[in-house]
């Protein structure tokens, strides 16, 4: 997997402000917006970010700092930036991001994130109308948020069988995803990866045991994103 560094930097325009945005991939590829997890825009999404650059084709991967700036060192400091982020201007932060990569040689769009991210990915296929594609790791929107029995873009999902985050990406919230998009029609995949817990996807000690679900979410990412972008 190839280092961060090669990411640019950018700043986008959402209504009366601007923030940070970490660009790399090919101009006229399409495009993927990488949403983080609960800990900001660390070295681990913005590998994700390289990785997915180089899937297939090619895309042109899009990482927008919806904290400004603040990492999160530890999970009691990462709760307490996820707590205090404003999710519908996140929507916007997705919105804005979506549109640059559009008005900057996407010809399409779509949205992937993990955790934080993956539930902020399933809101912004209901409700932001330009995203194309969704691929969603570990995380569902608060009903607050969003409706996924309203989606309106094609929304693939992936949990850990083992995931204890009830609610918002165990197997019960995995299920009642699935049950929300069967109701509304849209293309969709739910897919459970036995013996894997929450955050799978991540460079760590369990990655090892994890990497043949890793290398089948990945090769499913690929797919999905090639169909629909």
């Amino acid at each position: 997997m190839a280092v961060a560094g090669e990411l640019q930097k950018v700043r986008i325009q959402q209504d009366d402000t601007t923030f940070d945005a970490y660009v790399v991939g090919k101009q006229d590829a399409p495009g993927v917006v990488v949403l983080q997890e609960w800990w900001g825009v660390n070295n681990q999404v913005k590998n994700h970010a390289t990785h997915i650059s180089q899937i297939g084709h090619g895309y042109r991967a899009l990482v927008p700092d919806l904290y400004r700036g603040k990492v999160a060192l530890d999970a009691a400091e990462a709760r307490h930036l996820m707590e205090g982020l404003d999710w519908q201007g996140a929507i916007k932060d997705i919105q804005a991001s979506v549109k640059w990569l559009k008005e900057n040689g996407s010809p399409k769009v779509g949205v992937t994130g993990y955790c934080m991210g993956g539930a902020l990915a399933i809101a912004s296929g209901v409700l932001v109308p330009e995203v194309d594609a969704v691929v969603a790791f570990y995380g569902t929107p608060s009903s607050e948020l969003a409706d996924p029995s309203r989606a309106l873009a094609p929304i693939q999902a992936h949990f850990g069988e083992l995931d204890a985050y009830v609610g918002f990406a165990d197997v019960t919230a995995a299920k009642s995803l699935e049950e929300k998009l069967k109701s509304c029609g849209v293309a969709h995949e739910v897919h459970i990866y036995p013996g894997c817990s929450h955050a799978f996807m991540n460079t760590s000690p369990e990655a090892l045991k994890n990497q043949g679900a890793i290398d089948l979410a990945w090769s499913r990412f690929a797919t999905w994103m090639g169909r629909f972008l």
